[in-house]
């Protein structure tokens, strides 16, 4: 996989913690949910990257 969408996988579950810190902190329902959406959608994509990565090596 490559480095650029590496780390837009990161960045997109890294700004879903920060998202949903920041819900929690003024008690906003939405920004939690879309911070936690984010980050659920971002995990499986680093995960995916791995997998690609193992197998090319």
């Amino acid at each position: 996989m490559s480095v650029g969408q590496t780390i837009k996988h990161k960045t997109q579950a890294f700004k879903g913690r920060i998202t949903e810190r920041i819900g929690r902190t003024t008690r906003n329902r939405r920004l939690q949910h879309q911070g936690r959406t984010d980050q659920i959608s971002g995990n499986p994509k680093q995960s995916g990257d791995k997998a690609k990565d193992a197998f090319r090596r």
